[in-house]
């Protein structure tokens, strides 16, 4: 053990030196040294290539996440272009997130992922690491363990799918997931079309083809300044996506030799640019806690108000569902997210670093728009504001969250009396009863379904229309919720309702038959019961018993912040951060 200390040590001494952290591995003439390299010839490495910089690449391809299934052919181009540029690459895995498997929810395992990836880049002999992802939680929580970690790191994301074709129509994962199982619970289509829009809605390897989480996600990191540009929107078939891996791999090799690190690149202004680019795009609400997780990280508070600030002066101009018209492939032949950025630059902070090792604004030098109804320009948006509102009120004082740009336009401004369902296990036994009492105008409430209640607040905030409701042609009404929604979710869904239910918020109190009030241009979200009412009712309400009484599930469940706080670990902040909020997190 001593001698191990030592070694930790004195790779510890090289990197504070300035010299790479492979050195200390591989060139050290004592008993480790004598090991490491070893260990790494018996693998076919030589003693030159254990001279050059050693760039770890993060592969997580699984069978079990279908947005990650063709990452080891990625995997192969991102190694050439190492080698190209001088470097060694060393492929290693961490955990494999997918939506569509993973119960009770993905958001259980981002902080689980985002920790597991800090730890294998601290713990080997890396100089650099290439982050792929693609998949929903997958690229927040590698950029959560760049920001920590803080290697020279670059993101890779896996690419869209072709969009699905079914009858000389477009179709989009998850959002025609949706409408197919919409129309065929009100008895508009039968079980055979049902399994036809099956086979026909995702056609392809790659993430979901609308402006989705995974979508959202890849242009955050494009936008931050954390993947080359272009990279976000080139479909995963197309042989580009192999281009951009090949760049991908030489780029890193740059970014060791000029020791350029993620918080080089991800400062407060690269932030705000990243949310200027997914209020403009009509991005995904999952964004919101993903930003503020990573932000925090980075020892930065990101208050729910910047956001709406933002949103308030950033307008709407990606034309992409579920708020718009085209999907991933259309933005793609559009130019992506550097002609988005073109057109959004006297909003974005210029003079950004990225790891191109240029600017924000040197990189958009020849960036164009070729499909103008795709991207639209500043001064023919949309919308005039971007796609997330910010709500506040007594039902939600820590924040609420909508998808403005998705909301049928005569629930913008509603008032309903509550449908309350207590859990999500009672929404799935009551939500389809004939008998249950409630019409288009009601606001169907959903409680106990936030990070700690649910548990981890998976992604069903878009509660379902009442099926007695559908066969009478309803398509949207209000719903609340602590959840979160797939960012593929369209209607008027209020979500990330903080702080939840199961802690004791606001809306464990709220009763069937209260009046709820939504005004999305007021930002406000009130429910119209006294004060008084709300304390008398808190003296019966108890918090519901924890869902995990061991191991990972019990640890998230004591650790893991609110919706507004980006539901990371307490214990994963930094220091600072970890003083301020302690007094919440004891609340």
């Amino acid at each position: 053990m001593g001698e191990q200390k030592r070694a930790s040590d004195a790779i510890a001494d090289s990197a504070s030196a300035g010299k790479l952290k492979s050195e200390a591995y591989f060139q050290e003439k004592d008993l480790w040294g004598f090991i490491h390299r070893s260990f790494t010839k018996s693998m076919g490495y030589t003693e030159e290539d254990i001279r050059k910089p050693v760039i770890g690449i993060c592969n997580t391809f699984s069978e079990l996440n279908k947005c990650h299934s063709h990452f080891n052919e990625l995997v192969d181009y991102v190694k050439r272009g190492v080698w190209q540029a001088g470097g060694v690459p060393m492929e290693f895995p961490t955990i494999s997130i997918g939506e569509p498997y993973v119960k009770p929810t993905t958001m259980l395992l981002r902080n689980l992922m985002a920790m597991d990836t800090e730890e294998m880049m601290k713990a080997h002999p890396i100089d650099g690491v290439v982050l792929i992802g693609g998949c929903d939680k997958t690229v927040p929580a590698q950029l959560m363990a760049a920001a920590s970690a803080n290697i020279p790191a670059i993101v890779l994301t896996g690419g869209p799918m072709l969009n699905g074709r079914l009858g000389g129509r477009s179709l989009g994962a998850c959002t025609d997931c949706y409408g197919f199982t919409l129309e065929h619970k009100a008895g508009n289509i039968t079980d055979e079309e049902l399994a036809v829009a099956e086979n026909a809605i995702c056609r392809s390897d790659g993430h979901c083809m609308v402006m989705g989480t995974a979508s959202t996600m890849a242009s955050i990191a494009e936008a931050i300044g954390m993947a080359l540009p272009g990279c976000a929107a080139i479909p995963a078939p197309d042989s580009r996506r192999r281009h951009m891996s090949e760049n991908t791999g030489k780029q890193i090799v740059e970014l060791v030799r000029h020791n350029i690190r993620p918080r080089d690149i991800m400062t407060r202004e690269a932030i705000e640019n990243a949310i200027t680019v997914t209020m403009a795009s009509g991005g995904s609400t999952n964004a919101i806690i993903h930003l503020v997780a990573i932000s925090q990280r980075l020892g930065m508070k990101l208050p729910l108000e910047t956001f709406d600030a933002i949103s308030a002066k950033t307008p709407f101009i990606l034309n992409l569902r579920p708020s718009g018209q085209y999907q991933m492939e259309e933005y793609f032949e559009a130019g992506g997210v550097p002609a988005l950025m073109k057109e959004l630059e006297p909003l974005l902070h210029g003079e950004c670093l990225t790891v191109t090792g240029r600017t924000v604004s040197e990189n958009l030098q020849h960036a164009r728009t070729y499909l103008r109804d795709v991207i639209r320009t500043m001064e023919e948006p949309l919308d005039s504001q971007g796609g997330i509102a910010v709500l506040r009120g007594n039902l939600a004082p820590d924040g609420a969250l909508i998808k403005q740009t998705a909301v049928s336009a005569h629930l913008k401004k509603h008032t309903g009396r509550a449908v309350v369902f207590e859990s999500p296990a009672d929404l799935n036994a009551r939500i389809d009863d004939p008998e249950l009492d409630v019409d288009e105008n009601s606001v169907l409430v959903l409680k106990n379904a936030g990070p700690k209640g649910a548990p981890a607040m998976p992604e069903i905030g878009q509660i379902p229309i009442p099926q007695k409701l559908l066969k009478k042609g309803v398509r949207d009404m209000v719903r609340i919720s602590d959840a979160r929604i797939s960012g593929t979710s369209y209607g008027a869904l209020i979500v990330h309702a903080a702080p939840e239910a199961a802690v004791g918020g606001t809306l464990a109190l709220v009763r069937d038959g209260d009046e709820i009030e939504l005004d999305i241009a007021e930002r406000r979200l009130v429910l119209r019961v006294s004060d008084e009412e709300l304390a008398e009712r808190r003296k019966s309400w108890k918090p519901p018993e924890p869902h995990y009484d061991r191991g990972y599930g019990l640890l998230f469940h004591e650790r893991v912040l609110q919706a507004n706080l980006g539901c990371d670990f307490d214990f994963l902040l930094p220091p600072e951060l970890r003083k301020e909020y302690k007094e919440r997190i004891e609340d």
